[in-house]
């Protein structure tokens, strides 16, 4: 990667808002795990490791985002997360792709639920301002 994409991509998530960086952590977690499935499809085990410490440390950092103050929601993602990282693990150590695809599938599940919550919670101000 060169310079100039890295400061693009690092401007990109410095100024993101809140709500956008969550559905790039999903795709993230998703591009590092579609990698490394696929270095383990070639048997390339250091390329298969490193992409999935970067979804590993991706899922970590979604863990350490959440707001417990929200209430049953945030304990519900917590174990999710943890399920999904201990799973990433656990594939990194066997090597295995079908793990691999469970955490994937969790992901773009997330990332979808987490695209149409925000999109729902754009649409309200747009009612109340056609009532008012």
């Amino acid at each position: 990667m060169n310079n100039s994409y890295r400061a693009y991509m690092q401007s990109q998530v410095m100024t993101a808002p809140k709500e956008k960086l969550i559905i790039m952590m999903y795709d993230g977690i998703l591009r590092f795990a579609k990698v490394a499935k696929e270095a383990c499809s070639r048997n390339d085990i250091e390329e298969a490791n490193k992409n999935l410490i970067k979804a590993q440390s991706i899922v970590g950092e979604l863990m350490g985002s959440l707001n417990f103050e929200a209430g049953e929601i945030a304990k519900s993602l917590f174990m999710l997360y943890d399920y999904m990282h201990r799973r990433l693990i656990e594939a990194n150590i066997k090597k295995d792709p079908e793990i691999i695809e469970e955490v994937c599938g969790m992901a773009a599940e997330l990332k979808e639920a987490w695209q149409q919550s925000l999109k729902v919670l754009k649409e309200v101000p747009r009612e109340a301002e056609a009532r008012g």
